[in-house]
């Protein structure tokens, strides 16, 4: 075989193996709006269950989220900045729920914060219950999407050009100030592909919600879990509610790219 012959093979094996990918990606989203279609869409969101389901799913993501934000960003500063003993351990510590089974991350909860948990027989005593709570359902989607905004926060942050931070303490600037007015505007764009990111994986969470929180409907069914519940009695629906989550993950990721290309650096010419 010439080298010419061998590069087209190398090409068109490329090629096949991309096609591939996409079919085998695209092929099960697409059949998911096929087969429930947007009449059953619209159907299945004028039932009660559907709209509870949609409203707790949204109302503990955004919980979830500002509590994310308020607490990752200046964890996620702290780590970037280099200077914290062990920071590779921290680093994968705070990572590891991104590689965590769902089940697992629901059943550490339920043993960490249930009620026979360390810290959930002391909340007991205290007159607060955890499982089965709005409360947990936010907490499980903290615990599973939390490490994608700081990992994306953390880039963002170390990103930063750190001569300013040297000119800034020149110039009599404190750290928090610096930070405030400096650090995090220009992170700003990986602060806000990280918190989409953490909005669409809170929002898709399942498992953790499901084993730590329950599935109470108008408390903590969730959409994903309405899915679950609705599978065995009605696909179409389960369907429909399925492709309602597609839509707003895609929306999600859509955003996500958007600020990538306005804030991507001009090329030098």
């Amino acid at each position: 075989m010439t080298g010419r012959l061998r590069t087209i093979a190398f090409g068109l094996g490329l090629w096949l193996a991309l096609t591939a990918v996409l079919v085998f990606i695209l092929l099960p989203i697409i059949a998911v709006f096929t087969t429930a279609g947007p009449a059953a869409l619209i159907d299945a969101f004028g039932r009660p269950e559907a709209r509870s389901a949609l409203a707790v799913s949204l109302r503990s993501a955004m919980i979830a989220i500002v509590v994310i934000i308020a607490v990752g960003t200046p964890a996620a500063y702290l780590l970037a900045r280099g200077e914290v003993p062990g920071r590779s351990a921290l680093v994968a510590i705070i990572e590891l729920p991104i590689v965590l089974p769902p089940a697992v991350a629901g059943i550490g909860l339920l043993a960490a914060l249930g009620p026979r948990g360390p810290v959930g027989g002391a909340l007991i005593d205290a007159g607060l219950t955890l499982p089965l709570s709005e409360t947990a359902v936010v907490i499980a989607m903290v615990f599973v999407a939390a490490p994608l905004f700081i990992r994306q926060a953390v880039s963002a942050f170390a990103a930063v050009d750190r001569r300013l931070g040297a000119v800034s303490t020149t110039l009599g600037v404190s750290e928090a100030r610096f930070a405030a007015r400096v650090a995090v505007p220009l992170a700003m764009p990986g602060l806000a592909s990280g918190t989409s990111l953490a909005l669409g994986r809170a929002l898709g969470e399942f498992g953790a919600t499901l084993l730590f929180a329950g599935a109470v409907r108008g408390v903590t069914e969730t959409l994903p879990v309405a899915i679950l519940s609705t599978f065995g009695t009605d696909f179409e629906a389960a369907l429909a509610m399925g492709a309602f989550l597609i839509i707003v993950s895609a929306s999600l990721l859509l955003g996500v790219k958007i600020l990538e290309g306005w804030f991507a650096p001009s090329p030098v010419r």
